[in-house]
């Protein structure tokens, strides 16, 4: 159970796949811009990278290793399309919000990566606590940037006002270059949390 948590943990803080690996920062910059259009781009990238890595683990043995990239870039296709007939079926407006967004998840870093570095080389049920880990440390990377930038932006979250009439919001933060720099702020963030867990981790051995 303990090695279960562990690598379903890492994504969330240790390995954040924005905060910490900078990969796939294009929907980070693109779709925050509301608390919604950041949550569904999360969830669908999470469903994507959890349901690839289950289909590559259990394909590793009979994949050739020659061809295994063009195998894997099919695979994730085939689930984005997937996610993308749901999303316009169920939430037309989202789909039409998240646009070519949708579409890019094929050629997300992220998913390829874990399809090569664990999902390959692992079984299927170590290998889904990865990608869903993963999963929810972009969503919620995604979520931390969606709320701020519409906070911030907007002086609202979930569309609702929060700050009130009074407040004047800076504008730059709905833009891409505002995002740009929230996000480098919060990489920071991220680096010196990771530095102090570290400086913990090496005390309570050293307690030990």
């Amino acid at each position: 159970m303990f090695g279960v948590w562990k690598i379903f943990s890492k994504g969330l803080i240790i390995e954040n796949p924005i905060f910490v690996l900078a990969l796939s920062l294009c929907p980070a910059l693109a779709v925050t811009t509301t608390v919604v259009n950041a949550l569904t781009m999360g969830l669908s990238v999470m469903f994507v990278l959890s349901v690839n890595n289950v289909v590559v683990s259990l394909t590793r043995k009979l994949v050739n290793h020659k061809v295994r990239v063009p195998i894997y870039i099919t695979s994730i296709a085939t689930i984005v399309t997937l996610v993308q007939l749901l999303l316009q079926a169920f939430a037309p407006l989202l789909y039409k919000d998240l646009g070519i967004y949708l579409a890019l998840i094929v050629v997300f870093a992220i998913i390829l990566a874990r399809a090569e570095v664990y999902a390959s080389k692992n079984s299927v049920i170590p290998s889904f606590f990865d990608g869903f880990g993963m999963g929810c440390g972009f969503t919620l990377a995604m979520l931390i940037v969606g709320t701020l930038r519409e906070l911030i932006g907007n002086g609202s979250i979930l569309g609702i006002d929060v700050l009130g009439h009074a407040y004047q919001p800076a504008l730059i933060m709905i833009l891409p270059p505002g995002a740009f720099l929230l996000i480098g702020y919060l990489i920071g963030a991220f680096k010196i949390l990771n530095e102090y867990l570290e400086k913990r981790q090496k005390a309570r051995g050293v307690a030990v």
